[in-house]
């Protein structure tokens, strides 16, 4: 391996992809005994999904598709939407804003509702601009925009769509598993996620949620959905046809399936909550900021990069010394932002230890001022939880 460490010495603890538990790498390596197009393995998919719902927690279909993340929200706006349709892109993010310029591309016309990337989407604003204009086929929205830490309340911004019965996409692929989602008592239409956030499974599947609602009108378009891969309607009878659209990738499934169960030994939300409020104090405690100001996410942590310090230097170091990656942010935060990745096995006290005992000793090294060593203050603020 021309000396490069193994990826067991390494320690990746960037918001995603995540760390891959040994259980779940070994799944991966399991003989295929339900082979795609025999009879059981359409029960086998759906005994996944099932699993999955509970997760979710809907009774919507959830459907496993091959990709990564990306062809979920793409797939969701290419089949249910008609060029001309009107679209609301509520956004706070890059990745919100992604949403709008997908639309865009499949011939939507799209409102954008922006607000401040350091703070909750503005729901008294949206409130206001929707009294005044709500003819939207459909809105789209992120849970959590990782490149700042900003958790957004889908709860309450879906509860004023559902007031002008605008079908609600949602993107919460570094939320579900990890941070608290009820998609069925807070009306989601259609929820998207993957496997390299808070599952830990390797990137390459997508997992999506879709109501009734969402279904009828992918039924009803005007016209064709464009494509095939991210059309999801051929996906709705499969229980009946007893087939999929295309080969799965059986290895990534077992994979997911051993990442489930493990899901379900603990109150996985609980510990996200429990660790990512250590890791935010530790930061305050040591005197650094946090970017966002308020509507902290618990699966990542984005902190300021302080005077005397570059990220390509925190980067560099954190590798050469322990073999540890961070990462930074995206657009106009690339290099500003030093971005934390407590999900999935990254939400593990152990790690977030390592790492902040590693990065206490970068900043020592070069010169940067801290009122408490940040592992010391991330025991602190867990002791006194």
């Amino acid at each position: 391996m021309g000396g490069i460490k193994t990826m067991r010495e390494t320690m990746i603890m960037s918001p995603g992809p995540t760390e891959v538990h040994e259980e779940v790498r070994r799944a991966m390596a399991s003989p295929i005994l339900i082979p795609e197009g025999h009879p059981d393995f359409i029960k086998y998919y759906s005994s996944l999904t099932d699993k999955l719902k509970k997760i979710f927690k809907t009774e919507n279909d959830v459907r496993i598709l091959n990709g990564e993340g990306i062809l979920g929200l793409e797939a969701a706006i290419a089949s249910l939407l008609d060029p001309g349709d009107r679209v609301l892109c509520i956004e706070n993010g890059i990745f919100g804003q992604t949403f709008g310029k997908m639309a865009e591309s499949y011939g939507a016309t799209v409102t954008y509702f922006s607000s401040d990337n350091k703070k909750p989407i503005d729901v008294n604003g949206l409130e206001r601009v929707l009294k005044d204009d709500n003819e939207y086929k459909l809105a789209t929205f992120v849970h959590c925009e990782t490149p700042t830490g900003v958790i957004n309340n889908i709860e309450k911004i879906n509860t004023l769509l559902r007031n002008y019965e605008i079908l609600s996409v949602v993107d919460a692929v570094s939320t579900i598993g990890g941070e608290k989602i009820e998609t069925d008592h807070w009306n989601l239409d259609v929820v998207i996620t993957a496997s390299q956030k808070c599952f830990s499974t390797p990137s390459g599947l997508v997992m999506i949620s879709i109501s009734d609602k969402a279904w009828e009108m992918m039924t009803n378009k005007k016209q064709k959905t464009q494509g095939f891969y991210t059309n999801l309607l051929p996906w709705k009878d499969i229980q009946k046809t007893g087939t999929l659209p295309y080969s799965q990738p059986i290895p990534q499934l077992y994979a997911l399936e051993k990442a489930i169960d493990r899901w379900y030994q603990e109150d996985v939300i609980a510990r996200h909550n429990f660790l990512g409020n250590g890791v935010k104090q530790a930061v305050i405690n040591a005197g650094l900021s946090l970017y966002p100001d308020s509507g902290f996410s618990n699966t990542v942590s984005a902190v300021v990069i302080p005077q005397g310090i570059t990220y390509k230097m925190i980067r560099d170091e954190l590798w050469k010394e322990d073999r540890i990656f961070v990462s930074t942010s995206l657009g106009e935060l690339s290099g500003k932002v030093l971005r934390i990745g407590h999900m999935g096995e990254n939400c593990n006290e152990e790690k977030l230890y390592r790492l902040l005992k590693a990065l206490t000793l970068v900043f020592k090294k070069y010169g940067v001022f801290l009122k408490e060593d940040l592992h010391k203050a991330f025991v602190d603020a867990l002791s006194k939880k």
